[in-house]
């Protein structure tokens, strides 16, 4: 490898080395200020740059935020790929609640609950979260699919149910101080572990009838 081709590489890693920590500023500026507060002299100072400098990497908030969430699908893809390396499908379902639900920190939860907020009023983010959505709708029903142990099972049904306890989660967690995530993600394992056997509980076997 040339002298100039190792600068180019050096140069490109430092660069993405400089965007992580950028994001990474960013989300605690988000966290502790909201979306709308948060300028971009506040995220340049938390990243210790110029307002020059950081227009670089980033143009806007909008394309922070957007890069944030990409790196959040890159790190779920890779977890999921890395389970199921190690493990099997049961194995990947249990460490995504584990990751996402039970594990997930309080800042977490305000940051995400603030990016749907914002996707009802921007497109760009209306299109990231739906995409995003769709993602890990498609992702859920393969997994269900491959787990079911009894044919009463219907993925897409249990989906259903249980899409709105895991959102549920998440806003708990960042609304109350005390809530305990790793009691509500044992509680939508259960129900996961009932709906695959095809003996979901009466109550949610109501929201089926309520969604059609």
């Amino acid at each position: 490898m040339s002298a100039a081709a190792g600068a180019v590489i050096d140069a490109r890693g430092s660069q993405a080395a400089r965007r992580e920590h950028i994001l990474d500023a960013a989300e605690a500026c988000f966290v502790r200020n909201g979306f709308h507060r948060t300028t971009m002299q506040d995220l340049a100072r938390e990243a210790a740059m110029s307002p020059g400098n950081f227009y670089r990497y980033f143009e806007s908030k909008e394309a922070l935020v957007l890069g944030w969430a990409e790196r959040e699908r890159g790190r779920g893809a890779l977890l999921v790929a890395d389970i199921e390396r190690h493990g099997d499908r049961h194995a990947a379902l249990l460490g995504i609640i584990t990751r996402y639900f039970a594990s997930i920190t309080r800042e977490s939860a305000v940051l995400r609950i603030d990016i749907w907020s914002e996707a009802t009023r921007n497109p760009a983010i209306a299109s990231m979260t739906e995409r995003s959505e769709a993602e890990a709708r498609a992702w859920f029903i393969d997994t269900f699919t491959a787990l079911a142990s009894a044919p009463t099972c219907d993925p897409s049904a249990l989906y259903a149910v249980v899409e709105p306890v895991m959102k549920g989660i998440i806003v708990n967690r960042a609304l109350l101080p005390d809530y305990d995530p790793v009691t509500a993600a044992a509680h939508l394992y259960a129900l996961l572990e009932a709906g695959l056997a095809g003996r979901l509980p009466p109550a949610s076997k109501l929201v089926l009838e309520l969604h059609r």
